[in-house]
């Protein structure tokens, strides 16, 4: 049987994150070097690691974070093998080098406590249906970890002069450099969400990148009424 499961068995550490497969995360925890998850993430972990579920740093950080519930974030500390995951969400492993990259909360696994991160309201969208988005814009050298639901495309919208327009629903993260728009229209409402009548979507134009994973579910996003 050992030989059967094989297979399955982690590879060496070749980075501090990494993919396990499509669906879960391996983190190279050390002294020193604590982790902020999603709380409820953790599905194993081998040496010692300790957690501390909303710690003050993350409260006084994310005390705007409108989940109704604070912020659903957990600090891990220790040193051996962490493995996250969120109900077999595809996992998507950056390295961030001196930039930063703004994240629809829900799809947050992991990043590096040391980043720079705080919770922030997406600029010219309140507008729109009564309703203000918030992401976690994360900045600096180190790793952060996204889910996605399936998986994702990347879009580079530099490439061209085309505005990008992405359903809020199934955004994932985007370059804060970017410039983001709302935008309604009636013709697309058939094409673009589950809703009929008035569809909305996000337009996003200038040079960087948009990630989108192929989901819809309203319940994915971080709403508060404006």
């Amino acid at each position: 049987m050992n030989q059967q499961l094989a297979g399955y068995a982690p590879t060496p550490i070749a980075a501090r994150m990494e993919n396990h497969g499509r669906t879960m995360l391996k983190v190279a925890m050390a002294t020193g070097q604590d982790l902020y998850a999603r709380a409820g993430s953790m599905v194993a972990y081998e040496g010692f690691v300790s957690y501390e579920p909303n710690p003050p740093a993350v409260r006084q950080v994310a005390k705007e974070w409108a989940t109704g519930e604070g912020a659903p974030i957990m600090k891990c500390a220790g040193d051996g093998l962490l493995y996250l995951a969120d109900y077999g969400a595809d996992v998507v492993v950056i390295n961030l080098q001196n930039d930063a990259i703004s994240v629809n909360g829900t799809n947050l696994l992991a990043f590096d406590a040391h980043l720079q991160w705080g919770v922030e309201r997406v600029k010219g969208l309140a507008k729109f249906a009564g309703q203000g988005l918030f992401n976690v814009q994360i900045a600096g050298t180190g790793w952060v970890a996204l889910t996605s639901r399936g998986t994702p495309v990347v879009v580079d919208c530099g490439r061209g002069e085309d505005e990008t327009y992405v359903d809020p629903d199934a955004l994932v993260a985007w370059s804060p450099a970017l410039k983001v728009k709302g935008k309604r229209s009636f013709k697309a409402s058939s094409l673009i969400g589950r809703g009929s009548g008035e569809a909305y979507q996000m337009a996003f134009s200038g040079q960087g990148i948009v990630v989108v994973q192929p989901s819809e579910d309203s319940s994915d996003r971080l709403r508060v009424r404006g």
